[in-house]
């Protein structure tokens, strides 16, 4: 009898916090490691978050709260959704989990069934197709294309329904492309979910993260039908740089949300009462510091992807959202170092690294093997020099 169950055996560690993690031992021995593989701002969480996180310790905040989040939680990400996307929930519709991750593995275990299938457009974000999978759900994948901006198509989207089709995952802004569905790209796909009866599950973590005055749409806000076939998946980590804290939040149909609710209960419990008090503040507070960040990323994002795409053999999308570049280095594969042959974006992330200096995430985690994942979320200063190292790297292959 084997010593651990199949869905452990079968299952791989975060491939961004594997490579985050080996940046920084390689750091820890005193190597200069320019790293672009976490997905967390470099900024710090702003003052009134940490003041309101500081009042809620002396006051002795340091309790259980209620499973799904307290009431005060519940009631800002309810304004939050009013003020920012014209939606309106009840406090029974939300639920305060710990992180966005954690949000979208309750949804999963709530929701999904053997034999169901559920649509992932690939560039996807890591943990998608495995928390389908340990749902014991089947993750159908769908491989957009650059030239479409990595968006899905609603032609290409029929096609991947059959009568098992039990969602569709859709992260607008995007981990790992930065790109984003306009409105009326929305409301197509809406019309398509509600034909044939599946759910949407709408991450929408990057939201404010976005550029050039692109308008964010919620699909949940394109009428009620939708609405209700929509679970929204959000949290506090990337607006507010508040990513060791661990809050999420999801929207949705009350049934759903309280099964949710019922599997945190048993795993979890509630998150942590103190970065609840601290989420509050974030929600409802002052949002100046978020336009900062965004004037940064801004800034970051138009030398990172302007240096790439002036790099021989080298294309880069322009990311609409998030803080993430998705360059596509596929010239360069059976190219070799040293006699050893690059043949995929493993071998040259791991080139990379080795040789250069620099951390990133190979597209294959992203089930899109030509393309690196670059996280913009640093230092303009590491981003010069890191861009420099990849190209210095390029250059000595042949």
């Amino acid at each position: 009898m084997s010593i651990l169950s199949n869905r452990a055996k079968g299952l791989k560690p975060s491939p961004t916090l594997a490579i985050n993690a080996k940046a920084k031992a390689m750091q820890a021995q005193g190597i200069r490691v320019v790293s672009f593989g976490a997905g967390e701002p470099d900024f710090d969480t702003p003052e009134n978050i940490k003041r309101a996180a500081i009042k809620s310790i002396e006051e002795g905040f340091t309790k259980y709260t209620a499973v799904g989040g307290i009431d005060e939680l519940k009631d800002a990400v309810i304004h939050k959704f009013q003020r920012d996307n014209q939606l309106t929930y009840k406090r029974s519709q939300i639920l305060i989990s710990c992180g966005g991750k954690h949000s979208f593995y309750n949804l999963a275990q709530a929701l999904f069934d053997r034999g169901d299938e559920v649509i992932i457009p690939a560039p996807y974000w890591v943990s998608y197709p495995p928390m389908v999978a340990l749902a014991e759900a089947k993750p159908v994948i769908i491989e957009t294309k650059e030239e479409n901006g990595f968006k899905v198509t609603p032609e290409e989207l029929k096609k991947a329904i059959t009568p098992r089709t039990k969602a569709l995952v859709l992260n607008s802004p995007s981990n790992p492309t930065g790109s984003a569905y306009t409105k009326k790209e929305l409301e197509k796909i809406a019309e398509i979910a509600i034909s044939h009866k599946f759910f949407v599950i709408s991450d929408e973590i990057y939201e404010k993260i976005v550029y050039d005055g692109f308008e964010f749409r919620s699909i949940a806000s394109l009428g009620e039908e939708i609405k209700g076939r929509t679970i929204i998946v959000h949290g506090v980590a990337k607006t507010y740089a508040m990513t060791g804290w661990r809050i999420g939040y999801a929207a949705g149909p009350e049934e759903i949300i309280s099964a949710m609710s019922n599997i945190q209960s048993q795993s979890t419990s509630n998150p942590t009462s103190i970065s609840q008090k601290a989420s509050v503040e974030a929600l409802i507070g002052p949002q100046e510091e978020v336009k900062k960040m965004l004037s940064a990323f801004t800034e970051r994002r138009n030398y990172i992807v302007d240096r790439l795409n002036e790099i021989s053999g080298v294309s880069c999308f322009k990311p609409i959202g998030a803080f993430y570049v998705f360059p596509n280095f596929s010239e360069y594969y059976g190219k070799s170092y040293q006699g050893k042959k690059i043949s995929n974006s493993t071998e040259l992330a791991d080139y990379f690294l080795n040789v250069a200096r620099v951390a990133v995430v190979p597209g294959v985690e992203f089930g899109a093997d030509p393309f690196e994942r670059l996280s913009y979320a640093t230092s303009m200063k590491d981003i010069r020099e890191g861009i420099d190292r990849i190209e210095d790297a390029l250059k000595k292959l042949s």
